[in-house]
């Protein structure tokens, strides 16, 4: 799949969207570029998820566009998530079947022949540390387990964006050192990833650029050292961008006592 080597990898432009009385996101605009590894976090209820699940077409918008290396998800959605692998929050797969199964079903679907999407299933396994589970069903995988394989499928079919939400969700440190590793070389390949995450060491850790969301609005955006400021850390600048507060852990004085 070739992709317009002038066009950014995600653009969001004007992204709303309204659940009853309530505005989920409200114009929401981002654009991550090439060789990006960019983080989004916000509160919860800030309208990360939703973003997402618009970003990726998951989730038609009330309003606004995405563009997935110029090609838009809404008009030419077939072409735009042939670019893209998607670890979506609430992750649901196909229980029945094995980790192998899966992973060579989806190969298959996403266009694979099968001698590819074996070797490719195989490899997968083997570094996500599954490969003494691949004949095991994934009703039987613990939560660290099914995130891995999900993970391994939005990887199969080298893509050359990854939107990932909490990829690091009750993953053992030994197999997050692993998917760092991964990502940092599909980084530097010249791939993009976006990777949402309420931890934020792991952001300042992993992604060169971030974006703040609240009330679903973008509220901040840029390099991670623009956007935290000075030398205070990006938790405390998290903080004090999304109007949190911190005076109730005074409180509740009866549990030291």
């Amino acid at each position: 799949m070739t992709t317009d080597d002038a066009s950014a990898p995600l653009e969001i432009s004007g992204l709303r969207k309204v659940f009853g009385d309530k505005v989920a996101v409200d114009s929401a605009e981002l654009t991550v570029r090439r060789g990006s590894f960019f983080g989004l976090v916000g509160p919860n209820g800030a309208g990360k998820t939703t973003t997402l699940s618009m970003a990726v077409g998951l989730l038609r918008p009330d309003a606004g566009s995405v563009r997935i290396f110029g090609v838009d998800v809404w008009r030419e959605p077939a072409k735009a998530k042939a670019l893209i692998g998607v670890l979506p929050d609430g992750l649901s797969v196909p229980e029945r079947l094995t980790g192998r199964e899966l992973l060579v079903y989806s190969g298959l679907l996403r266009g694979l022949d099968r001698e590819t999407a074996n070797s490719r299933a195989a490899e997968l396994l083997q570094v996500m540390g599954l490969a003494e589970a691949e004949r095991t069903l994934i009703v039987d995988y613990s939560a660290g387990m099914r995130k891995k394989i999900g993970l391994a499928n939005a990887l199969l079919h080298a893509p050359k964006l990854l939107v990932l939400d909490e990829p690091f969700e009750a993953v053992d440190p030994v197999s997050a050192a692993t998917i760092r590793i991964i990502l940092n070389r599909f980084v530097a390949a010249g791939g993009a990833v976006v990777l949402s995450s309420h931890v934020m060491a792991l952001v300042e850790l992993m992604c060169d650029h971030v974006g703040v969301m609240a009330d679903g609005k973008v509220v901040a955006v840029g390099p991670v050292d623009e956007v935290r400021g000075g030398e205070q850390g990006l938790e405390q600048a998290f903080v004090a961008l999304v109007g949190g507060h911190t005076e109730g852990a005074e409180g509740l004085a009866w549990l030291s006592s």
